[in-house]
């Protein structure tokens, strides 16, 4: 990754959030459009976490640019995974931004944006384990984040709700106990995963990816169903993507050049 905080300055006038409290940051871009409610979860590296208690990350500095370019004014505020769904199923939330995999069976409670990020799923665990496929984990104890689409690949594997799934409430957790030794292996999102091993050689783990066994997906911006600001946040993105804009975020973060051809409606 070439850096922490992209652009400290649209940050210090985007983003001044406090964790899971109702400290939220306003967001002003001088639009008469009503302010709208965003919700996250911190604990997704490097889409969206916390730094000396400010919400950053990929997604982050994308939804500042987005909100810009559609002209709305917003209140960013990290609640945690299950409260962020809920919030917006609800209603409470007018939108949410986590790394959040678009599928069907989301799309029956909430509706999303175009993709903005292709994503596929990755095996980390501790050296000296065979591991060479995503089949090799049937035997092992796995940690995955409750409710997102990397418990339900290994459900697919394990079984569901298997006794050697260790469900947590975040990837820090999950990863934290393969560290502890509580758990074999972490399946998670591949750029999570990257930045992980990247970030903690200490750690002595490995991982792999299996594409055969864990197809791309892709994330979206998370709306209530029947959201009258989606269409605004969708035009918004594409000219982004369009216009470069996309391409120049994720560069900083990832340090190389997207291919946005699945992302262009």
């Amino acid at each position: 990754m070439n850096r922490w905080i992209k652009g400290f300055a649209v940050l210090l006038l985007a983003v001044l959030v406090a964790c899971g409290t109702d400290d939220s940051a306003d967001q002003n871009n001088g639009s008469d459009k009503p302010t709208l409610k965003v919700v996250t979860e911190a604990g997704f590296m490097p889409f969206t976490y916390l730094d000396k208690g400010e919400v950053v990350g990929f997604d982050i500095d994308l939804l500042a640019a987005v909100m810009e370019e559609a002209g709305y004014n917003y209140e960013l505020e990290n609640v945690g995974w299950d409260a962020m769904l809920l919030s917006v199923e609800q209603g409470d939330a007018d939108l949410a931004i986590a790394g959040v995999t678009v599928n069907e069976e989301r799309k029956q409670s909430y509706d999303f944006s175009s993709p903005y990020f292709e994503s596929t799923h990755k095996i980390i665990f501790r050296s000296g384990e065979n591991i060479t496929s995503g089949q090799d984990i049937k035997d092992l104890k796995v940690g995955v984040q409750s409710g997102t689409t990397g418990a339900e690949a290994v459900e697919k594997i394990l079984g569901k709700n298997a006794d050697n799934i260790s469900k947590y409430d975040s990837n820090t957790l999950a990863l934290t106990s393969l560290q502890s030794g509580d758990v074999d292996a972490v399946v998670t999102d591949n750029v999570v995963a990257d930045e992980y091993v990247a970030n903690n050689p200490e750690a002595d783990v490995e991982m792999i990816s299996d594409p055969d066994t864990f197809e791309s997906e892709y994330y979206g911006i998370m709306f209530p169903k029947g959201s009258d600001i989606k269409e605004d946040i969708d035009a918004a993105l594409q000219t982004l993507i369009e216009n470069g804009t996309y391409a120049e975020i994720y560069k900083e973060w990832f340090g190389v050049e997207p291919d946005t051809a699945a992302l262009e409606q």
